[in-house]
């Protein structure tokens, strides 16, 4: 195997050993908070943060279906070759629309219509309290990856605190330590060398 074998032995830091010092202690202890907070408070984190964003998310949903309504609407107005806007989940153009309120006269408005719509087509548009038209509010889907990326950042995010905050923690160790080893050193060399401190 070599000089360079070495054995590890587990739980070395706690137990009762000569050469073990304080810090190699607080250095167990702190590696066994940093393991919790890994494997729990890293999931936990994640788990409120995705409850409170799909409740958020399911809230401004029924706020903006209560403020907004779905009419049947001709599209009347030229149809551009090229989409307006691309989401990335599907491509939709600004277009002029004609819808028919109940007991009222035709209005017309500019809406976004989905990719391929031409003019005469009927399609479904979302308006706003003055006939503006809007864009749809958020689907179950739209809310559901807002909530899974919430969920995950807010995981990331305390995991990637608790491992930036252990290293941070192991390198101010790592110095008290070499300052620690100085200091012994400083006692014991005249010791073995029979030389004058």
């Amino acid at each position: 195997m070599g000089a360079r074998a070495r054995t590890r032995v587990r739980g070395w830091r706690w137990r009762s050993n000569p050469l073990r010092r304080p810090s190699d202690v607080v250095e167990g202890w702190t590696a066994l908070a940093v393991a919790v907070l890994l494997l729990v408070a890293a999931p936990l984190a994640g788990v409120l943060a995705g409850v409170w964003a799909q409740r958020e998310g399911r809230g401004v949903a029924a706020e903006l279906r209560t403020e907004r309504r779905e009419v049947r609407a001709e599209v009347v107005g030229r149809v551009p070759d090229t989409p307006a806007s691309a989401s990335g989940r599907e491509q939709s153009y600004r277009v002029s629309v004609r819808w028919t309120p109940p007991g009222e006269p035709s209005r017309t408005t500019t809406a976004p219509v989905p990719a391929g719509t031409r003019s005469g087509d009927v399609v479904a548009v979302w308006l706003d309290s003055r006939g503006r038209g809007v864009q749809p509010p958020p689907s179950d889907a739209v809310i559901w990856q807002q909530t899974l990326s919430v969920a995950l950042c807010a995981a990331g995010g305390t995991a990637g605190a608790a491992a930036l905050g252990y290293a941070l923690f192991r390198r101010a160790s790592l110095r008290h330590r070499l300052a620690e080893w100085e200091r012994d050193w400083a006692r014991t060399e005249p010791l073995w060398t029979r030389r004058r401190a």
